[in-house]
């Protein structure tokens, strides 16, 4: 047996664990993804990477929107950058774990089953899978700016996060 058969980088045998082959997946078949996700047995230690993955990929797809405002309002890009920073890296996890918080007690009370844990990575994961999107619409918002495209690029991005966060919800939490 070749020495790649029996170990993978991953520490997983016979799994595939990337998440970039489940991106995609999760926008066409979020709780087949999130079922896996699951299946896999997740810590915690794995729901706040996703968390912190997805903070940082919107921190970066906000520089285009942030650089194009600097240049047409004459501001100092830097500082522009730094209150973003602060906002998505540091303040947006919090927000998101308080949110995780809300909709497990929201589940609870419409009878669901699931844990915590599952509603934390069922939201993490949400905004993981359409950072693709959010970086699409960074690059709309700095190179085309406001109009239509942005609205629209917008919406799907905005779309596409709720429908995985709450399909992988419905798995976390109904189908314990």
């Amino acid at each position: 047996m070749p020495i790649s058969a029996r170990f993978s980088p991953t520490g997983y045998r016979g799994t595939d664990v990337s998440v970039t082959r489940d991106i995609p997946r999760a926008w066409l078949r979020p709780r087949v993804v999130m079922a896996e996700h699951l299946a896999r047995g997740l810590r915690d230690d794995t729901a706040f990477v996703f968390l912190m993955v997805g903070c940082s990929l919107v921190f970066v797809s906000q520089l285009p929107r942030l650089s194009r405002e600097a240049f047409l309002r004459d501001e100092d890009f830097m500082i522009l950058m730094g209150g973003t920073l602060m906002a998505w890296v540091f303040l947006a996890p919090l927000l998101f774990y308080i949110l995780a918080l809300i909709s497990h007690v929201a589940a609870r009370l419409f009878g669901g089953r699931g844990t915590g844990l599952g509603a934390r990575i069922s939201l993490f994961w949400a905004l993981l899978a359409v950072s693709p999107a959010m970086l699409l619409n960074g690059l709309t918002a700095g190179f085309i700016g406001p109009g239509p495209a942005l609205s629209a690029v917008g919406l799907v991005t905005f779309a596409g996060f709720f429908w995985i966060w709450l399909s992988s919800l419905y798995v976390a939490e109904y189908s314990v």
